[in-house]
């Protein structure tokens, strides 16, 4: 994943960086944000309808090798799963193309996103930092949430904790650019749908539930079976906007189906391919290319910056982001 030369964009996605640390303290060989996670691999199987949506090789192939990552919000490494800071919830799928080729899905369990732009979501993360919910009224946060709408309603969104992972839904932020053999290009955004459904909890349950609740119950799941999802791609229309994470389509705009991903085990090694895959929100792959959403490159370049530094961390540091 190459660097982007912009350094108006580096030094943005740098100080982003160091506003997680600022608010989560600094966790070396960890992620600045969704910390907490675990690793686990399996098998992309296409669905038919896809080749109508893009000529992406995983399409066109029988099954692919994939790696997911579950994991819990904040850059928390042992934030308990029954804290309502771990929601969203994260899920991140790379599809194995070939030695070092991959193509990645970055999603997460609330639909949409708070801030169109880095630079706002920047804003946001510090407002809601210099925030004392004792302090005076209107609060920083208070302040920022009056004057940014989109922002205001992705805070207003209930966000419950799911009672498994593999019984939440996982949306893509970001519209992608699909395109077929004949040429045919249509934007879309990714959802990604368990098929044993979907079960939050009450917030009495979630409280209810031990500190690691969701990833021991993983493992118990993983002992009974595969953990199967469904992903589609809903297509927007001509006159929907394609560059604003904050910008929602109408329920009612066409799905196709993209495949079956089956989660099988845990990988090995946890914790060190933890540290040392970095997640790609640009596809780079034929038949899938980037939108004009700003989020795209910014966030590719946080999590580029984010991962060398994980890999840079020392083996002696310690590493609690699974459970």
């Amino acid at each position: 994943m190459p660097l982007p030369t912009d350094e108006k964009l580096i030094q943005l996605a740098d100080d982003l960086l160091q506003q997680f640390d600022t608010m989560f303290g600094l966790h070396p060989g960890l992620r600045p944000a969704h910390a907490k996670g675990v690793l686990l691999t399996g098998t992309f199987t296409p669905s038919p309808e896809a080749t109508s949506l893009t000529r992406a090789p995983h399409i066109s192939r029988e099954s692919t090798p994939i790696s997911a990552r579950f994991s819990d919000s904040t850059g928390l490494p042992t934030i308990p799963d029954n804290d309502p800071n771990a929601n969203p919830r994260g899920l991140a799928i790379r599809f194995h193309l070939a030695d070092r080729v991959h193509t990645d899905i970055i999603a997460h369990s609330t639909d949409g996103f708070p801030t169109r732009t880095g630079q706002e979501f920047l804003e946001f993360l510090r407002a809601a930092a210099a925030s004392d919910p004792s302090g005076p009224s209107p609060s920083p946060i208070e302040k920022f949430l009056g004057t940014h709408p989109a922002a205001l309603a992705f805070v207003r969104t209930p966000k419950p904790s799911p009672a498994s992972f593999a019984k939440e839904t996982y949306f893509g932020i970001t519209a992608l650019r699909f395109i077929n053999h004949a040429g045919v290009a249509r934007y879309g955004r990714y959802r990604i749908t368990p098929e044993s459904g979907v079960e939050h909890l009450s917030d009495a349950a979630a409280q209810a539930k031990g500190a690691n609740y969701l990833f021991e119950e993983l493992t118990h799941r993983l002992a009974t079976g595969p953990i199967r999802f469904q992903i589609a791609v809903q297509i927007a229309s001509e006159s929907d906007v394609v560059d604003d994470a904050t910008v929602h389509w109408p329920e009612e705009r066409p799905w196709i189906p993209f495949g079956t991903v089956a989660l099988d085990a845990r990988a090995a090694d946890n914790e060190l391919q933890q540290r040392h895959i970095i997640f790609d929100p640009i596809p780079r792959v034929d038949g899938i290319e980037p939108s004009d959403d700003p989020l795209l490159e910014l966030r590719a370049a946080v999590y580029l910056l984010s991962g060398r530094r994980r890999r840079q961390a020392q083996e002696s540091q310690p590493r609690t982001a699974t459970a």
